[in-house]
């Protein structure tokens, strides 16, 4: 009977032990902390839903945020699901806690660490498993461990409790927001000796000072940083630590009001003295050398051999073609500093554009289409362009001038493969550097014109005038309507396919008009002039730019720019290249098709399973800008390379070779 007893009590105490088992997976605890999920009672079918790890914490106690600071440690999720893609933990911004002489990053009271859930096709039911590990400290630390569970299941509503979901959207609105959303703008960090690091920010029309978090821990200290107030900006100098890396950018969270964003800045070599003017004229170096490789780029070419065209028709002595050359370099300056202003002022304004944004503009496309073709029936010999209008074959002032504002507009979608670097950091020094780099970039683009001009040497060795020249001119229109062909399909890709029908309904009204103007005298010039203003007038409303469902979607295996996408990938470990493009840029065109989409190329894609995302800029997007911003960039093109399990990218030439991709899979030699 005793034994009867004693069996039935170890049946007890095990149902007891397996019933608490099944409850715990739900929940866990440890030594003044309780862990339970905040989580529906029901996923909705096809839709994404943020869910957490609720933390409940004894008064007194903390646990950490990200970067925990001097001491401590973040928590640990390793988490599995079924029926789901699970997004990264999402951290809500801290708070600095002094425990003595130390200064940890985390949180006082309660508190949730979230994360996304993207139900799968066709799943019945998601189930997330987790492994958590923690640490919970007042001024002694304990550590915590915990397996967890969630099993829900998919319906055609989402079911929360109201307790549960008032605490998530509490806990997901202390979540950082997008950079480019912030009131603040993080232009740089530089080193400061060897001891500190300096963060300048640009600050808000309030004037407050927001509190700044560094995620890297390795490389800045969590105390508080000193803030100094320069004019507009904010410098945050933080401790450094020693004997980590600089990097190539660093990411902070900056809180005010309780929001909080999250922003990345290039980390420059730039220190005080005489250290701080090398890199700078490091990068004017750069940026006059890429000025005059831009005159080899198909892109300039065309306005470039109309200037050529001019100095071998001759006619003016070496002094009035050296004044020409002179007014051609102040059109190519002026204009580069107009730009340069132009997209410094609107990134101080906190609009994320970059380099080539005036070809984001289906107006500014649509007048140099029309441009250029006049220009091209011109040098054909269908009419006289260049002599009344604008004389841009001939030698005057105004001419000179407008053939320099012209290359300028043309060159600037060519400036990514030699500018990339200066022209990102053109965006973070201080203003008047960047202003030079760009006078730099115009001083390189007009040197071999002005060369010419004022070398007696090279003006001899130009080739005398004869009847050769008439087929000369008739040569050069062809690039003129190379580039019409070309500004009329970045058209159609702002504008969808009526870009077309529009930019060429534009051209044939002009050449009616000229034909008018040839056959009917005045009043056929007065006739022809209405109809090319009114078509004007009637395009410019029409061309708008239209919903991104409009642009061209990428084809075969490469998808749209999607930052949910590339998380997902990332989390899962899959390899990532993306293809930051435009259609205005000639050298991302000449990189698409000789490398990026042969066959081979993207078979080597496929056999290694790497996912193939195009971020198509060829219009304005504030996300697409952001994400190169954070790279250090603002022109395309960008080709970053995510490999197999890594979190940030490395960054490829911008002039591709099939060999270099197939370089990206080939295993290093083993050491012996």
């Amino acid at each position: 009977m005793q034994i009867k007893t004693i069996l039935l009590n170890i049946c007890c105490v095990l149902l007891l032990l397996i019933s608490g088992l099944s409850l715990a997976q739900e929940t866990a605890s440890g030594d003044h902390v309780r862990v339970r999920w905040l989580a529906p009672e029901t996923f909705r079918e096809g839709a994404e839903e943020r869910i957490g790890f609720y933390f409940e914490v004894d008064p007194g106690w903390h646990v950490y945020w990200r970067n925990a600071g001097d001491s401590g440690a973040a928590p640990r999720f390793d988490l599995s699901a079924q029926g789901a893609v699970l997004g990264p933990i999402e951290w809500p911004f801290p708070i600095r806690l002094r425990v003595e002489h130390l200064t940890n990053l985390g949180y006082s009271a309660d508190t949730a660490y979230l994360f996304q859930v993207y139900p799968e096709n066709k799943a019945q039911e998601i189930a997330i498993h987790a492994d958590l590990e923690w640490l919970v400290c007042k001024v002694d630390c304990i550590p915590g461990f915990a397996t967890m569970s969630l099993t829900r299941p998919l319906a055609q509503q989402l079911a929360w409790s109201a307790t549960d979901l008032a605490l998530r959207d509490y806990f997901a609105s202390r979540l950082p927001q997008a950079g480019v959303e912030s009131p603040w703008q993080a232009l740089s960090v530089s080193p400061q000796g060897s001891d500190y690091l300096s963060l300048q920010l640009r600050a808000n029309s309030s004037g407050t000072s927001p509190a700044v978090f560094p995620i890297n821990g390795e490389l800045f200290s969590a105390s508080e940083p000193e803030i100094q107030h320069q004019g507009e900006t904010l410098l945050y100098r933080f401790k450094r630590l020693p004997g980590a890396e600089l990097g190539e950018s660093s990411e902070f969270v900056v809180v005010g009001s309780n929001q909080s964003w999250k922003i990345s800045a290039p980390l420059l070599p730039q220190v005080a003295g005489k250290e701080s003017a090398a890199p700078v004229w490091l990068l004017l170096l750069a940026a006059f050398i890429g000025g005059v490789l831009l005159n080899l780029m198909p892109c300039v070419f065309p306005v470039l051999s109309i200037k050529l065209f001019g100095l071998i028709n001759g006619g003016n002595s070496p002094a009035e073609r050296l004044r020409e050359s002179l007014l051609y370099s102040a059109g190519i300056m002026l204009t580069f500093l107009s730009l340069g202003l132009g997209l410094l002022v609107l990134r101080w304004g906190g609009l994320a554009v970059g380099w080539g944004f005036q070809l984001q503009s289906p107006a500014v496309v649509l007048g140099l289409i029309l441009l250029f073709w006049l220009m091209a029936l011109s040098f054909s010999g269908f009419f006289e362009f260049g002599h009344r209008l604008m004389g841009l074959a001939s030698s005057n002032s105004r001419s000179a001038f407008i053939t320099g504002v012209l290359a300028v507009f043309v060159a600037a979608p060519c400036t990514g493969p030699f500018m990339g670097v200066s022209l990102g950091a053109a965006m973070v020094i201080p203003a008047f550097q960047a202003v030079l780099i760009f006078l730099c970039l115009g001083l390189g683009l007009a040197a071999p014109f002005i060369l010419v001009c004022a070398s007696p040497v090279l003006l001899r060795r130009l080739p005398a005038p004869g009847l050769w020249m008439e087929k000369l001119r008739q040569l050069l229109a062809f690039p003129l309507y190379a580039t019409v062909i070309w500004l009329l399909w970045v058209l159609g890709r702002l504008a969808g396919d009526f870009g077309w029908l529009v930019g060429l309904s534009l051209l044939l009204t002009a050449t009616l008009a000229i034909w008018l103007g040839k056959n009917f005298a005045s009043k056929g010039t007065a006739v022809g002039l209405t109809c090319v203003v009114a078509a004007l007038l009637i395009s410019m409303p029409v061309i708008r730019v239209e919903d991104r469902e409009r642009m061209e979607k990428p084809v075969d295996s490469w998808h749209s720019y999607d930052k949910v996408l590339l998380a997902e990938a990332l989390q899962s470990g899959r390899a990532v290249f993306i293809d930051y493009t435009a259609a205005w840029c000639v050298t991302c065109q000449v990189n698409k098709t000789l490398v990026l989409d042969t066959p081979a190329v993207q078979a080597l894609f496929k056999e290694n399973k790497v996912l193939l995302v195009r971020a198509d800029w060829t219009r304005y997007d504030p996300e697409i800008s952001q994400a190169l911003q954070e790279l250090g960039r603002n022109s395309v093109p960008v080709y970053a390379w995510y490999p197999a399990g890594a979190q940030t990218p490395e960054l490829l030439p911008p002039l591709l070779q099939a060999s270099l991709i197939a370089a990206l899979f080939e295993e290093p030699p083993k050491v012996p």
